[in-house]
This record gives structure tokens, C-alpha cells and sequence, in this order.
């Protein structure tokens, strides 16, 4: 996950319970395990952006529209946890029913569910270095367990994970990227353990520690990740692989090179960018450097707010059939985002909706300032991309969604360096010359907000009262 400060801010976002699906499981197809999904009404995407760290498995996501879960279960009796998915850490961690933070009378962790060590019978004491912390001082920590882990229908018998004894968050995080950079070697200077990818190989229900993620589209309530296979109905060739950048020769995080951007027909700073971008699942919105944000504000006049770190444009742009989209370039391959899947909705604590000055409704723009931190293409850039991620192989290959698929045809991703089915490598592929720096490094960092024409946000309600870029919800 991308760390940072805490930013208050309200949003309308949404949520699913999922439900398993086991498919067959013949010898010559993919070992698939699906979940279908249902809507329920949560809230805000720029504050859980503000509390975060950094044969085939299918699993469906539950869509919060710009957070993405799975639901599971830990222990012996097993206990129902919903982890929010993140492919910008490497950790499995879930909450204590006993903590101060589950403990308090707003009841933060009951809807996610929490775990209780001495209440299973197969749990199994690591140590008491389990300790993420973030930028704004919130975080987690407690103790490394293992225990039995259930996803998707799919039993893991031991798993590592850490238990959060002390919290600052609702939810458990599932961690996918490389175990290099769990807490336990970021921080104790230990070796790996096989997170949830590594521990599928070992158990050899995947073949190679690879996976691929289709979001779909921000009115959708459908997703899937597979776990050790591609479903090649869900993007539109074709299918493109490039390197993961690495850092001294270290592959610790999932990123890639960005080296162009483009507003409609207008070239978003340098023609030639090299910037490493990391693709993160637990990111609700894309962070990217300072200069380029300001250009794209300019552009779609949005009003930015220095301390919030957020920007506000009207929400009839997302309507607008007129409006530019926002096009990423990756050495060959590119990833067109329209508009209306980067304006997401705002919705006050008593239900109103913020409007600006002239009376219009204000909605949030998901495009934030990297400030001094990593740039990251979170969800309002990876709903509009179909992306696999291959660990064993350092790669990772894109291709555009096909939204609201209803067709599946899954392959398994195999072993070898062409080990993703219908992938075609990119040759010669422009290496990261920008934004190779210490991991998540985010600091509150704010570029000077873009010109807006002097329409300031005003909230047309005051019974919820929280300063955001000069507006009172």
C-alpha cells in the first residue's frame, strides 16, 4: 500500500459480500475456484489511502469502488475475515476482537471480522515483530502467527500472518508483492517466509508465483484475481509484458516504466517519460509526480486543496461524452482511462453532496501529488487494465480491459521465463531514469493548486464538519 497522511474526506463508494464457486478440476484445466459478489454502501477513498502500507486460484473481489476485498477465513473453528487485497505490500494481517481499536464504542472491526489466537486450536505462535507502521504515526502491530487460512474455497493449512494487537484500521490487509519486502525483513532484518503467492506454489496448488487482477469498471460489482492463471475474455489484446523495475538489482516492489502520458490529444510533460510507477491494488487513487498532476488539473480544471492532498472537479464531467481520456504508455503497450472512471462521488455524513460555489456538485478527481513519495497507478488507473503479475519472473504484462465480461476461458500460467500464456514481450523496453527511492516513502507534499477560475468548493451542509480544500461537510 502507499503510505501517507491522514487526509479527511467523505466519499460514496461500495462494497461486496462474496460467495464461493468451485468449478471442476480435470486433469488438462486449470484448478479454478470462483466467487460471486454483491454491493453494500461504505465510504471514503482518499482516507484509506491516508491509513496504508505499504493450476489456477480464482477468488472474486469485493468492489468498494475504489477498495477491493476478499473474504476468508482464519483459525480452527474458522472465523470470517474480509482483507482488504494489496499488491503494494506483502503481508497477511488481521485484527484482534480484543484490541483497543476494535474495542471502541464505534465498533470499527466488525464488519471485517477479527481473529482471536487462543480461541484456535491450530494456531501457532511466531514471534512479536509483526510491526507496519505509516507515515501518520497509524498502523499495526502484535505478533507473527500461522494458522489455517481459507480464500476462495482453497485451505492453506499453515500460513504466516501477523495478528494486529494494536491498530489503527477497520480491516486486515492481504499482501501479494514479493516477500522481500515483508515487514519482518524490511524491519527485523530476517529472511522471507512464504506470504499467501509463495505458500500456493509451495502447497503446489498454483505452478508459479504469478497472478493476474481484473478490476473491472467503477460501476461494476464484479472483479477477480487468479491466483496462478490468466482469463484471456477478460482484456482485449494484446497482452504485453514488461520488466519489474528493480532497485540495485533487488526486486522488493511491483513497478514498472511509465514513459508517456497523454490528456486527449495533449502530451502530459515530457514526451519521453522514464518514471517508475508502482502498480498498486491498495491504492485508491494514482500518485504522480508533483509537475505532470498540475498539468493535468490545469487541463480538466480541477480545484486542488493543499491539505487535503485532493482535488475536486464537477461531477458532470464524468457525464461529459466530450471530456479527454488519459492515456499511459509503457515503453509499447498503452492503457486508455476515460474520465468517467477517474471522478468518483462524494457524499456527506448526513447524505448531501459537497457542490461548488456556483452550486453544482463537486466530485472527487482520482488523480492525487506524489509529493516526495513513490508514484503509484492505484485503482483509478488499474480498473481500465487487465494486469498480471508474474514474481517468479519479474515481469509484469498489461492489456486493456474488456468491462463487464461475462466470458471466461482461463489458462494457467506456467513455469519458464514465457510463462505467461499469450504474453508477448516488449522489446527494448525504456528502464526507469525517475522514481526508484525508498519504499512508500510518501511524505504530505502538496503541489500549488492549479488555476480554477477562482470557483472555490462550498458544502452544502454543515452537520458533519471536516476541513477539506476549503470546503465544510
Amino acid at each position: 500500500m502507499r503510505k501517507s497522511s491522514l487526509i479527511a474526506a467523505a466519499a460514496a463508494t461500495f462494497a461486496h459480500v462474496t460467495h464461493g464457486l468451485s468449478l471442476p478440476k480435470g486433469r488438462h484445466e486449470p484448478r479454478v475456484l470462483g466467487l460471486e459478489t454483491q454491493r453494500r454502501a461504505p465510504r471514503n477513498p482518499v482516507h484509506r489511502d491516508k491509513l496504508r502500507k505499504r493450476d489456477t486460484l480464482e477468488v472474486g473481489l469485493d468492489n468498494e469502488e475504489t477498495l477491493y476485498f476478499i473474504n476468508g477465513t482464519v483459525g480452527t473453528p474458522p472465523t470470517s475475515v474480509r482483507l482488504h487485497i494489496d499488491t503494494g505490500s506483502s503481508d497477511l494481517w488481521v485484527n484482534t476482537p480484543a484490541s483497543e481499536f476494535c474495542t471502541s464504542a464505534s465498533n470499527p472491526c466488525a464488519y471485517a471480522g477479527t481473529y482471536s489466537a487462543n480461541s484456535s486450536s491450530t494456531y501457532q505462535y511466531i514471534a512479536s515483530n509483526f510491526n507496519i507502521s505509516y507515515v501518520d504515526g497509524s498502523g499495526a502491530s502484535g505478533d507473527y502467527v500461522s494458522d489455517t487460512v481459507t480464500i476462495g474455497g482453497q485451505t492453506i493449512g499453515r500460513l504466516q500472518f501477523g495478528v494486529g494487537y494494536s491498530s489503527t484500521n477497520g480491516q486486515g490487509i492481504l499482501g501479494i508483492g514479493y516477500p522481500l519486502n515483508e515487514v519482518q525483513v524490511g524491519r527485523a532484518g530476517l529472511q522471507p517466509y512464504n506470504n499467501l503467492p509463495a505458500q500456493l506454489v509451495a502447497d503446489g496448488v498454483i505452478q508459479s508465483m504469478a497472478y493476474s487482477i481484473w478490476l473491472n469498471d467503477l460501476d461494476a460489482n464484479t472483479g477477480n484475481i487468479l491466483f496462478g492463471g490468466v482469463d484471456t475474455e477478460k482484456y482485449i489484446p494484446p497482452l504485453m509484458s514488461l520488466p519489474v523495475e528493480s532497485a540495485s538489482g533487488v526486486y522488493a516492489e511491483l513497478m514498472v516504466t511509465l514513459t508517456r502520458l497523454q490528456l486527449g490529444e495533449q502530451i502530459i510533460g515530457s514526451p519521453d517519460l522514464a518514471i517508475a510507477v508502482l502498480l498498486d491494488t491498495g491504492s485508491s487513487l494514482t500518485y504522480l509526480p508533483d509537475p505532470l498532476v498540475s498539468d493535468i488539473y490545469a487541463a480538466v480544471g480541477a480545484v486542488f486543496d493543499s491539505d487535503a492532498n485532493a482535488a475536486y472537479v464537477p461531477c458532470s464531467l464524468a457525464r461529459n461524452a466530450s471530456a479527454p481520456s488519459l492515456t499511459f504508455t509503457f515503453s509499447e503497450p498503452s492503457i486508455t482511462v476515460e474520465m468517467n472512471e477517474l471522478i468518483l462521488d462524494l457524499v456527506t455524513a448526513s447524505g448531501r453532496r459537497p457542490t461548488f460555489d456556483n452550486g453544482s456538485p463537486a466530485c472527487l478527481f482520482g488523480i492525487g501529488p506524489a509529493g516526495a513519495g513513490t508514484y503509484v497507478l492505484g485503482d483509478t488507473f488499474l480498473r481500465s487494465a487487465y494486469v498480471v503479475y508474474d514474481l517468479e519472473n519479474n515481469e509484469i504484462a498489461f492489456a486493456p480491459s474488456s468491462f463487464n465480461s461475462s466470458a471466461t476461458r482461463i489458462a494457467e500460467i506456467g513455469r519458464g521465463r514465457d510463462a505467461i500464456p499469450g504474453a508477448t514481450r516488449v522489446s527494448n523496453p525504456v528502464k526507469a531514469t525517475e522514481g526508484l527511492r525508498g519504499r512508500n516513502a510518501k511524505k504530505s507534499t502538496a503541489v500549488a493548486g492549479p488555476g480554477s477560475g477562482g470557483m472555490g468548493i462550498m458544502i452544502a451542509c454543515v452537520a458533519f464538519v471536516v476541513a477539506v480544500a476549503g470546503v465544510v461537510f
